[in-house]
């Protein structure tokens, strides 16, 4: 027969993603969701607003401040 999992048993989580860190780069300390809550919030309301094409220095702020806190974006 197949493999069916029995109801009672839980279901492993998938395991966690990694973002590869070069030498020199810090790791980030939080997850990309939480990094930079400020100037995300700048970024999405200028991009709800004005449009994407009309927010590239809100958009490039965001993405330094990701770059600082050790995201590779």
């Amino acid at each position: 027969m197949g493999s069916i999992q029995a109801k009672n048993q839980p279901i492993a989580p998938p395991p966690a993603v990694q973002t590869p860190v070069v030498e020199g780069e810090t790791k980030p300390k939080c997850k990309a969701c939480c990094a930079c809550p400020e100037t995300k919030r700048i970024r999405d309301e200028c991009v709800i607003l004005n449009g994407e094409e009309n927010c590239s220095k809100e958009i490039e702020a965001h993405r330094a401040c990701m770059r600082a806190a050790g995201f590779n974006i």
